[in-house]
């Protein structure tokens, strides 16, 4: 007779895991590697990834994406006061590294439509096992 116990898993740990292999993922897309990358998986979840580009129409402002749980994914260009969205890719919060690479190519481009100025609300922010269930597909 065997007895098999379920101890559950560690959700956050899950989390953090999983989350660090999608924002590696996205970063190699884009043609950087994870030590270009920052990652915080509290409640609101965040991700930064420094790209080695600027834009024609910032050129003193180095560009990065940025993520967050409730928001996706953003182009932002930096200062010394952080980080300024200047467009959101929308539709789902965590997609595929393809699609924010399409994103990216579209905002480089200075293309209009290249996504939405307003961050979208495409969730609240905490219940990580959902997020989880994502990212484990």
């Amino acid at each position: 007779m065997s007895i098999l116990i379920d101890f559950g898993r560690d959700t956050e740990f899950s989390f953090e895991r999983g989350l660090r292999e999608y924002v590696a993922g996205v970063a190699r897309a884009v043609g950087v590697g994870l030590e270009s990358c920052t990652l915080d998986a509290g409640t609101p979840a965040a991700a930064y990834i420094a790209l080695d580009w600027r834009l024609t129409r910032f050129p003193e402002h180095d560009l990065a994406l940025v993520w967050d749980e409730a928001h996706g994914w953003a182009a932002a260009i930096e200062d010394v006061s952080g980080a300024t969205a200047l467009a959101h890719l929308g539709g789902e919060v965590l997609p595929a590294p393809r699609a924010v690479v399409r994103f990216l190519a579209a905002v480089r481009a200075g293309d209009p439509d290249a996504g939405a100025l307003e961050a979208p609300a495409l969730r609240e922010p905490g219940d990580h096992e959902e997020l989880l269930a994502t990212l484990s597909r």
